[in-house]
C-alpha cells in the first residue's frame, strides 16, 4: 500500500505545453521529460515541488499545486539520476545540455545560472550578470 501526503508538486497544463523542453534541464531530480511531444512529470515521487522549472516555461504551462500525492523520495531521485547518467554514457549521448547566460554567454559549466523571463521569453542569466539586471 502506497502512503500519500498533501504537498506541493508541479502541474503541467497540457493545453499550454508546446513540448519545447526548456523545463527538463532545470529539474535536477529528472522528474520532467518530454513524452509524445508534451512535458510530463514521469513519477510524482521524483518531483520535489521546488518549481525551478516554472520560470523557464515560455507559455506558463507549469504551476505548483498543493494536493494529495506520494511523498518526495530522495533515494528514488538518486537512483533515477544515476540510471539516466549510466544510460547517457553507455549510449554516447551528452549527459546534459549546457545552458548559457543570455547576457554574457557564460556556460553553466563556468558559473551558476538562474532562470529568468525577459521580453516575453524564458532564458538563463548567470550570477555575475544578475546584479546588473536588478540594479541597472
Amino acid at each position: 500500500m502506497t502512503t500519500t501526503t498533501t504537498r506541493q508538486i508541479v502541474h503541467i497544463e497540457d493545453e499550454l505545453c508546446t513540448g519545447c523542453g526548456l523545463c527538463v534541464s532545470p529539474c535536477a531530480e529528472g522528474a520532467i521529460q518530454i513524452i509524445d511531444g508534451k512535458a510530463r512529470v514521469i513519477r510524482e515521487e521524483l518531483c520535489d515541488g521546488a518549481g525551478f522549472c516554472l520560470g523557464v516555461c515560455p507559455t506558463g504551462a507549469l504551476t505548483i499545486e498543493t494536493r494529495e500525492t506520494v511523498a518526495f523520495d530522495h533515494e528514488a531521485v538518486e537512483e533515477h539520476v544515476a540510471e539516466k547518467l549510466r544510460d547517457a554514457i553507455e549510449s554516447g549521448k551528452p549527459t546534459y545540455i549546457a545552458q548559457t547566460c543570455y547576457v554574457c554567454g557564460s556556460s553553466e559549466d563556468d558559473r551558476p545560472l538562474l532562470p529568468v523571463r525577459t521580453k516575453g521569453t524564458s532564458t538563463w542569466v548567470c550570477t555575475r550578470c544578475l546584479p546588473q539586471l536588478i540594479h541597472g
